[in-house]
């Protein structure tokens, strides 16, 4: 996630952090290569001016020169105005969805054509109802776009939220209001309705839009973004906050190859919240936005709490304990708890999800790692496993010249994937005794060079 503007900002810490003191010269000279950094990366020049601007102001003021650290100090401000560019200084009341309306809380989706509105609508559908707990209902007011209102319902039933059927030949505005009837009647919490879009700022698509907001009167308007238009984004941004009374922003395809500009400038030149953040094309690949823990992303200082909370949602706690008792019992580590282990790693965004949360200087330690060739080794392993027999799971050392010729032809490996497994689950096996006799130091130096695509 914006990879190029984290490299150079990343740099620009490290020389920060290796001052002595301050000066206006050297923090000038810093606020340059931030400044290319951000221009570099789309931000828009409005948004860019006024960053530097407030950096410069506090670096220079008595917040920095009674530090004992002046370099790290220098570091928290640009951290802090990072933050603020992108919304801290709203409040964390401000980046959270709003359900003070008697049910349901309707939520309209604006946005362009392609920038994945419709996926988003499903993807929020399932974040409201697993992690808010509430009954929701979508609806499709698309009516120009072929198979749009398929594709909701597909996705709608994918997340296991519910559908509120319409046709291509029903008036949008009617469509929204029976959708709210519908789920007024059926005691849903919350209405989705998701608009058409077009290929580029329209009239016509901006009265439409506007007539569907007077009709229901959303609680939440969220303009959804495409993070990798640009300068584009921006535009259209204002566009649609100049005909809407947009109350946040969700930002889609965060995970794609983008230079990230959108994501520091569309809430400075709206006003507006960036609510929401797609990461990844997968339904679960929506991450509420928090722009203190982005904005240490960007600075490569990490998000440790997203890592906790991925975890939280993809380890499973009974299993976990299961088998940390088992280990602590002096109990075996077999092939069976090896794959629990790569399991939970893939519910967890696999290796590239991970390490993006992590500081720089882990990222860095792994910079040579092929990050696609690990995963794809990864699902390998996994059906290598798999064509075992429980008796050689649970017993590995059973397996010989024989019975690794059979494993790897029911893989579709080679014989030496197989070898290469099992040393893995050595190695692992180890680590696990070291574990249980309390050596954690030597447990870290044993994990050296165990992860697959060359990660150390």
């Amino acid at each position: 996630m914006l990879d190029n503007l984290t490299q150079r900002l990343a740099k620009v810490v490290k020389t920060m952090r290796g001052e002595a003191r301050l000066t206006e010269a050297n923090t000038s000279e810093m606020l340059r290569e931030v400044r290319l950094a951000l221009l570099e990366a789309d931000v828009a020049l409005p948004a860019v001016r006024e960053f530097i601007a407030k950096v410069k102001e506090k670096a220079l003021g008595e917040e920095v020169i009674g530090s004992l650290s002046p370099g790290q100090a220098l570091v928290g401000v640009v951290q802090r105005e990072l933050a603020a560019l992108m919304g801290a200084d709203l409040g964390p009341e401000a980046t959270q969805l709003s359900f003070a309306q008697q049910p349901p809380a309707i939520i309209l989706m604006a946005g362009l054509q392609g920038v994945g509105k419709t996926t988003t609508v499903g993807k929020l559908a399932k974040y409201l109802k697993e992690q808010k707990k509430k009954k929701v209902l979508t609806v499709s007011a698309d009516v120009y776009r072929p198979a749009a209102i398929a594709q909701l319902e597909s996705v709608t039933k994918q997340v296991g939220a519910d559908f509120f059927p319409s046709t291509s030949t029903d008036k949008p505005v009617d469509i929204a209001l029976n959708a709210l009837d519908w789920a007024k009647k059926h005691y849903h919490d919350v209405l989705i309705i998701d608009t058409a879009g077009r290929l580029g700022i329209d009239e016509a698509m901006m009265q439409e839009i506007a007539a569907i907001h007077g009709a229901v009167k959303p609680i939440e308007t969220l303009f959804v973004v495409d993070a990798m238009l640009g300068q584009d984004a921006i535009n259209t941004a204002k566009a649609f906050n100049d005909a809407l009374p947009l109350t946040g922003i969700v930002l889609t395809k965060l995970d794609g190859d983008s230079r990230g500009g959108a994501a520091l400038s569309v809430r400075h030149v709206t006003g507006k919240p960036i609510k929401f953040a797609g990461v990844s094309e997968k339904l679960d690949g929506l991450e509420a936005f928090d722009p203190t823990r982005m904005a240490s992303r960007v600075l490569g200082m990490g998000d440790i709490m997203a890592l906790v909370e991925e975890a939280r949602k993809g380890v499973d706690e009974k299993a976990a304990s299961d088998m940390a008792n088992k280990i602590k019992a002096g109990g075996r580590f077999d092939m069976n708890d090896f794959k629990a282990q790569l399991s939970q790693m893939k519910k967890m965004g696999g290796m590239s999800g991970l390490l993006d949360k992590l500081p720089a200087q882990f990222q860095q330690a792994a910079a040579g790692a092929n990050m696609d060739q690990a995963e794809k080794q990864v699902k390998r392993m996994c059906g290598i496993i798999d064509s075992m027999t429980p008796l050689e799971r649970a017993k590995p050392e059973l397996i010989k010249a024989n019975r690794k010729r059979r494993i790897a032809a029911g893989a579709g490996v080679q014989v030496q994937e197989v070898n290469r497994m099992l040393n893995q689950y050595d190695q692992m096996q180890t680590m696990m005794k070291k574990l249980k006799g309390g050596g954690l130091m030597k447990m870290m130096r044993g994990m050296k060079g165990m992860m697959p695509g060359g990660m150390r």
